[in-house]
Order: structure tokens, then sequence, then C-alpha cells
């Protein structure tokens, strides 16, 4: 882990304020269209055909207020898997912190919306769901690479 080095600005001030204007023009898009607009992540290894993507909602660890992020997921059985990647930054990303303090969800797949109870996956999930999530968006590994931070696996049930 961490062995190989993180592209540059990758961790600015600029890039967090482009990251999250983009996710909240990806979150109104996804709601106001079903998720036929912003269903599908099409960057990096996912580029041209996309992955999927949800929208999970939060309750704010420290407002309480909702907070709706836009991420890629993996179904397994009944199952939502979600990867607290934050492209391999060295630091948690916010709606992994408020999992972890309300693990009370709402999962919207397209128009199907879910109320679910999130968990961070054990470390023998983590092995078994790390291989599938990776073959669905090889940059997962990139991301893990970036990082000392063991990328945490949600389970959302």
């Amino acid at each position: 882990m961490g062995s190989e080095a993180a592209p540059k600005g990758l961790d600015s001030k600029a890039t967090s304020s482009i990251i999250k204007w983009m996710s909240r023009g990806n979150v109104a898009l996804y709601r106001a269209t079903g998720g036929r607009l912003g269903g599908k992540w099409r960057v990096g290894s996912a580029f041209p055909w996309g992955i999927p993507v949800c929208l999970v909602t939060t309750t704010g660890r420290k407002t309480g207020q909702p907070r709706t992020a836009p991420l890629l997921f993996l179904e397994d059985d009944d199952k939502v898997l979600l990867v607290a990647s934050q492209g391999g930054l060295p630091k948690h990303p916010l709606w992994f912190h408020n999992i972890v303090a309300n693990p009370e969800v709402t999962v919207q797949i397209r128009s199907d919306i879910r109320q679910l109870k999130a968990r961070v996956a054990t470390e023998a999930e983590r092995a078994l769901y790390w291989p599938k999530l990776t073959a669905m968006y090889p940059d997962f590994d990139n991301y893990q690479s970036w990082t000392d931070r063991v990328i945490p696996v949600v389970v959302c049930e």
C-alpha cells in the first residue's frame, strides 16, 4: 500500500472544490432523470462504457442534515457495496464518517430508492469483495496504491 505516488495536486483545495461542485451537479441530474443522466461513471478505467453510480444519502454527523454523494457501487445479492476510496486521498471521505456515526442510509439506484443499514466490511468480507470491486473498476487498485490507509469497503443491507 502507498507504494505509488498519487497524481500531483490530487489533495489540493482546488481539486476538492471541483469534486464537490461536480458531485452536486451529478446528484441534481441523477435525481431529475432517475439516473438516466449521471448514472454512469466514464472516467479512468471506466471509459468508455461506464460503470453504475448510485446516490447515497447519509446524515451529517455534525449537522444532522441529509448529505447525498454519487458513488460507484456493486450489487451482491441483496447488498450494495461501496468503496470509501476518495480517489486514493489520505483521509476517508466525509460520507464514510457519516455512516460510521449513523449507519441508516438511503441508496438510490436509478429510480429505485432503498432504506438500508451500512457497515464497514470485515477483513474477510473485504478480501472477498475487493477483487470483485477491482474487476468492475480497476482504478480502485491504483487508489489503494496511492494511500497508506486501508480503503474501506462498505456493505449496505
